[in-house]
């Protein structure tokens, strides 16, 4: 199924189908502020293990972020969460960047593997956060890549929408994506660390 989803003025209808089809255990692609990223319900044990799968990767050693709406929410998942981390958070989100903080034990067993960290999103799109808002919780995300060694990300719904109308249960027409990815900036150490460049510039 194809969806289209506005960022300025969402249908509540086409809204509740996306998130029903969340807690239904069900996985959707969706656009974010860079590129199209697949997710799913982070309570859905089956929903996280087919993303893995679409991803071929195996669950405990996937790589995957947390979407939220906002920063009210991430201190429930995080041990790490004081003064100088929130303002650094607020400074850049909401915005293209993924951070990488220390997990407490909130998060869902299958991601507790030997590192315990969380990457966490608050993308600069009212679609993906909207989705969020309604669920009251999180959503998986790792992004949509595409085989071309040229083109890394494809940026057109339509096309993603025909190479995986089989393996999601939905996906999300949020017009086109960029073809750049997000910035990684890992905070577990206590300063900023840039592990990939993307698209977000850094506000320290």
């Amino acid at each position: 199924m194809l969806i289209k989803l506005y960022e300025e003025n969402t249908n509540p209808k086409d809204l509740k189908l996306v998130t029903e089809c969340i807690l239904d255990g069900g996985v959707i692609i969706y656009p974010t502020d860079t590129v199209y990223a697949m997710g799913c319900d982070i309570n859905s044990r089956s929903g996280i293990e087919r993303v893995a799968r679409l991803k071929q990767v195996k669950v405990e050693k996937a790589d995957f972020s947390f979407v939220f709406y906002d920063l009210s929410h991430i201190s429930e998942y995080t041990r790490q969460f004081d003064t100088s981390t929130f303002k650094l958070l607020k400074r850049n989100l909401p915005g293209p960047f993924t951070f990488i903080l220390d997990a407490n034990n909130s998060i869902p067993k299958l991601f507790r593997n030997k590192k315990r960290t969380l990457g966490i999103r608050v993308p600069d799109n009212a679609i993906c956060r909207n989705i969020v808002d309604r669920l009251e919780r999180p959503i998986i995300s790792t992004s949509i890549h595409d085989e071309d060694e040229v083109i890394e990300y494809t940026t057109d719904p339509e096309l993603i929408h025909e190479k995986y109308a089989h393996d999601v249960d939905l996906v999300v027409d949020g017009g086109y994506g960029h073809n750049e990815a997000s910035t990684i900036v890992d905070l577990t150490s206590g300063e900023p660390i840039i592990v990939r460049q993307g698209i977000g510039e850094l506000q320290v």
